[in-house]
């Protein structure tokens, strides 16, 4: 197990090389001017020749790419071009709210998920069947900013009953502690900001995560018809077992395994930012982020963003193989 993980670090770190090189120059190469950006279209050419100067965007490619990962080597992802603040930085202020929207998302599309796709798989055929499966394929073919506006005109226009973006009221104020407002609001004893920031919560969530459940139930119930053919099912049921004790202990431990590894990619997706649901929501998370620096041309944040979130999908992928081993012993990572 010690060795396999090890491997995969190793391995991770031509991937990262690969990656950083690849967003390095095709972010360069793309058009815009972060100097012209900084200084408006009607600034001067010594102006912004001056800035580009300072800024190290006059040096050929390679050069600057060099000095990027010699920096990058030594933990320092760069400053903000428009900001001047240090990227990680932006980044730790950033995360929390995005794995609070990915946590939350997740969370629902499992419990959804692999619920529907169990009651599919039992009921096979049903009326039920045939229901939650065409929920799953339009789950899975809704584009995520019109689910967003469906949303948001439904239940904010509408309804009036949720708020239409942010992540608290500003009549609210919590102390940051963890980063996540619905810990910070309950470490503050505040019920009102509580649930007034779980209320912020929910259309983002929802709209986040029903890709992920659409394609969990579709997965579970496929893998759970499969298991359920099996032998050692059929000796179960001769056994006496209960039909919840097969369908729950028997077969959903080994129908997970497929499930797993989808899950593990959905959620590595969630965690790097869900840049629709965030622009669509103004959720104050890494994907806004990054959408806002792709308009300001701000280079080091695109580079060094992208190359975090490769890192947590590796991370992610490395984590969904060690709990194969946990889930399964018959598995052995060598």
């Amino acid at each position: 197990m010690f060795s396999y993980i090890i491997k995969r670090l190793l391995w991770s770190v031509p991937t990262l090389f690969g990656v950083s090189l690849l967003v390095f120059f095709m972010v360069h190469l793309s058009p815009g001017d972060p100097a012209m950006t900084l200084l408006g279209d009607h600034a001067s050419k010594e102006a912004v020749e001056k800035v580009r100067e300072e800024l190290g965007l006059n040096k050929p490619l390679y050069e600057q790419y060099i000095t990027y990962i010699q920096k990058v080597l030594q933990g320092d992802l760069g400053n903000s071009i428009k900001t001047k603040q240090s990227v990680l930085q932006e980044f730790k202020e950033r995360f929390p709210a995005t794995v609070e929207l990915a946590v939350v998302a997740m969370i629902l599309a499992i419990i959804f998920g692999i619920g529907a796709g169990i009651i599919s798989a039992i009921k096979r055929y049903s009326v039920f069947d045939y229901s939650a499966m065409f929920v799953a394929l339009a789950g899975v073919s809704m584009p995520v900013f019109w689910l967003g506006l469906v949303l948001i005109y439904f239940f904010s226009v509408k309804l009036g009953i949720l708020p239409v973006s942010g992540r608290l009221g500003y009549e609210f104020y919590v102390e940051d502690v963890t980063g996540f407002y619905l810990i910070d609001t309950l470490l503050a004893n505040d019920i009102e900001a509580f649930w007034d920031a779980l209320k912020h919560l929910i259309m983002p969530a929802i709209a986040l995560g029903t890709i992920p459940m659409a394609i969990i139930a579709r997965m579970t119930r496929a893998s759970m018809i499969e298991v359920m053919k099996e032998d050692y099912i059929r000796t179960a049921k001769a056994k006496g077992c209960s039909h919840f004790s097969v369908v729950m202990i028997h077969a959903l431990r080994n129908a997970m395994m497929p499930v797993i590894t989808v899950i593990g990619l959905m959620l590595g997706t969630l965690f790097a930012g869900a840049i629709l649901t965030e622009t669509t929501f103004s959720w104050p998370g890494i994907g806004k982020w990054i959408v806002n620096a792709v308009y300001q041309r701000d280079f080091p944040i695109i580079q060094s963003a992208t190359l975090i979130i490769a890192t947590m999908f590796i991370a992610v992928n490395l984590i969904v193989d060690l709990l194969y081993a946990l889930i399964n012993p018959k598995i052995r990572l060598s």
